[in-house]
């Protein structure tokens, strides 16, 4: 999947979509985080995500100025992430070129 890189470097982890804060709340630690958008409730579950993926943002969104705070690999602009991307699959998330990457599927 093609985004826009919002916070430089990579991670792997598995997908914990939340599309709301009650789903970001089984967010384990090492997870990557896929969410519409983030907003400063959020911030609380980004210390324990591997990455960040969001469908929506730029480079001076939320999601873009926290995740570089707290140095996590992101990608914004992601079309259907949260339809897409599936809890349990393991991806590659590059901050750099603005990518994520399916490993492999969810854990049985």
């Amino acid at each position: 999947l093609v985004g826009l890189g919002i916070s430089p470097g990579s991670a792997r982890g598995r997908v914990r979509v939340a599309r709301s804060l009650d789903e970001a709340s089984r967010l384990q630690p090492g997870e990557v985080l896929v969410a519409k958008a983030t907003d400063p409730a959020w911030t609380a579950y980004f210390p324990s995500a591997a990455g960040l993926v969001t469908e929506l943002g730029g480079r001076l969104s939320h999601a873009a100025v926290v995740a570089r705070e707290y140095g996590l690999p992101a990608v914004a602009n992601v079309a259907d992430a949260t339809r897409l991307l599936r809890d349990g699959e393991e991806v590659q998330v590059d901050g750099d070129a603005g990518t994520v990457r399916v490993l492999a599927p969810p854990s049985p």
